[in-house]
């Protein structure tokens, strides 16, 4: 990766030799400009951080995590083989062919769901070539792209179509609001209308207006806020 990346308008990618969302994270103590976009040097793994500066309480700016990962989505969409399946696993994760294959993780200057943050910084986290040489039928619930058969995508390619595809969300979601992403992420989800046993145990229904987990449990329905993206 020794040229630096294309990233769209709006964007500033930022090349760090070590962890992008600690750079990320340092950087906002600096008042960096919203929309720069921490990247590692990495051939192995896809490694990113975005800061933004919502101007909604965090309960409601957390919903921006949902264009970053359908950019993800999209980008494997194009670069992968066609029969490469990509699915979203509430609230932070990426599945490729069913196995885990990427999260994201999201940090803000206030845990207050109703207060505005000063600053959100999600990052993001892809294999691209497997983790160890081990038979990768020893580990199946995580794999990597290459793993599942996506051999020519690259590092420098798939963070430059994840910035692409993330814009295109984002451009969305701050002209139209939430309702755009909800339906394309509900169309991905992993394992909606089933009954699953992580965060919680019940019956994953859908989506509230935010985001959050609709869950149906035997005694109740509950919503798990997209807060706890801050807890993972």
């Amino acid at each position: 990766m020794s040229q630096p990346l294309e990233f769209p308008p709006l964007l500033t990618g930022i090349a760090v030799p070590g962890d992008p969302l600690a750079a990320a994270l340092a950087s906002v103590a600096d008042d960096i400009e919203p929309g720069a976009v921490f990247y590692a040097v990495d051939e192995a793994t896809m490694r990113t951080a975005i800061v933004l500066a919502p101007e909604q309480p965090l309960g409601q700016a957390l919903a921006v995590s949902f264009a970053v990962t359908l950019g993800a989505n999209d980008a494997i969409g194009v670069l992968a083989p066609p029969e490469v399946a990509v699915h979203l696993e509430w609230p932070d994760r990426i599945r490729v062919n069913g196995a885990l294959c990427g999260r994201l993780t999201a940090h803000a200057s206030t845990t207050d769901a109703g207060a505005e943050p000063d600053w959100l910084v999600i990052g993001l986290e892809i294999p691209v070539l497997p983790r160890t040489a081990e038979d990768p039928g020893l580990t199946p619930d995580d794999t990597s792209l290459h793993g599942e058969g996506c051999g020519d995508i690259t590092v420098p390619d798939l963070t430059e179509a994840w910035a692409r595809h993330m814009m295109n969300w984002l451009h969305i979601y701050l002209t139209d609001g939430f309702a755009p992403l909800h339906e394309e992420w509900r169309s991905k989800a992993y394992r909606m209308g089933e009954d699953v046993t992580t965060p919680a145990p019940g019956t994953f229904l859908g989506l509230d207006e935010w985001g959050g987990m609709i869950l149906k449990a035997p005694e109740t329905t509950t919503i798990l806020p997209l807060t706890r993206l801050l807890d993972q």
